[in-house]
Formats: structure tokens, sequence, C-alpha cells
């Protein structure tokens, strides 16, 4: 039995105080790289945060770089940002206009980037309508976890974000 591939996660962080989905207006802020074993985060200056992060990726054994809607967000916004910098990354992207395509993004891509491959994870998910009570379970209860995690890894922050209601507000349920 032959080994089993790689994944690499990789997510991205932009300057939200802007336009967080507009590369001609954002910056990347944060990159996450998250490998078996242990996850790197990339900040700084963005023109040494895309050259650092390129770096790790050539340096890596060949694998599949797994983001969450990265076809359509993330790597299309590396590529520009990339670009505007002039710098020329081991990201190449193609245009797959058959792959679904949220009308706020500007389409989906595939890609590679040095010798990794790329999966969506959101397309994996997507379609989870007709899965077996004991998937469905799995399924909730992960992004349940995952959105209880982030709450309580900042909750000094996040409890400042807990919504208040205002006293006339209507009981919907």
């Amino acid at each position: 039995m032959g080994r089993r591939t790689p994944v690499y996660g990789l997510d991205i962080e932009t300057d939200t105080t802007i336009d967080g989905l507009d590369p001609a207006t954002s910056c990347v802020t944060t990159v996450a790289l998250s490998l078996p074993g242990t996850d790197e985060v990339f900040i700084g200056a963005e023109d040494g945060i895309l050259g650092d992060l390129d770096a790790r990726l050539a340096s890596l054994p060949p694998g599949v770089i797994a983001t969450w809607n990265g076809a359509a967000h993330d790597l299309p916004f590396l590529a520009d940002r990339a670009r505007l910098w002039g710098m020329r990354l081991g990201l190449t992207l193609q245009s797959d206009p058959s792959l679904q395509a949220d009308p706020a993004l500007r389409g989906h891509y595939r890609a590679t980037w040095h010798r990794h491959g790329h999966i969506d994870a959101y397309r994996l998910y997507r379609d989870d309508v007709d899965l077996s009570a004991e998937v469905q379970h799995a399924h909730a209860s992960s992004d349940a976890r995952l959105a209880r995690v982030l709450a309580e890894r900042r909750w000094t922050t996040a409890v400042r974000f807990v919504d208040r209601l205002a006293p006339a507000a209507h009981h919907v349920a």
C-alpha cells in the first residue's frame, strides 16, 4: 500500500477596512498553512508574506493544497496581489466556467502551486443534502465545534460581539 498524499490547508485573511474581497483595494494580511502536525502563519509586509508562502510551498513534498472557497477567492486573490507586486509565484490558475460561480466573485479556477494539486473543499461539501443521518450528524457537529472553538479562542474580544436585541425586538421562532 502506497503512502497517502499529504494535504496542506491554506487560508488567507485580507484587509477588511476597505473591501476585503477586492484585490485591487485590499491587501493580504495573513496566510495560514496547515501541515500535518503543525500550522504555520505568515504575517508582515504583503510582499514578504507572498514570497515566504511561495518558497515554503516549493519546499514541501508534492501534495494537495486544500482551501475553502479558494477556487473563487483565496487563490485568485493571491495571484492578483502578486501581480500587483510584480512577483511571479508557482501558482497556476485556469478558469473553469463549468464550476458554479458565486455572483459576488469573479469565477472559479482550477489550480496547481509548484508540484501541488488543489482541492476546494467547499465544492466537496456544498451539495451535502442527501446524506445519511449519521454523516449529517458528524458534519453538523464538526461545524458547531469549529464555531465554538473559534469564539472561545478570542473570547475577550468575542464577548463584545454577542448579539444584543432591542427591547422591542419581535420573536420569530
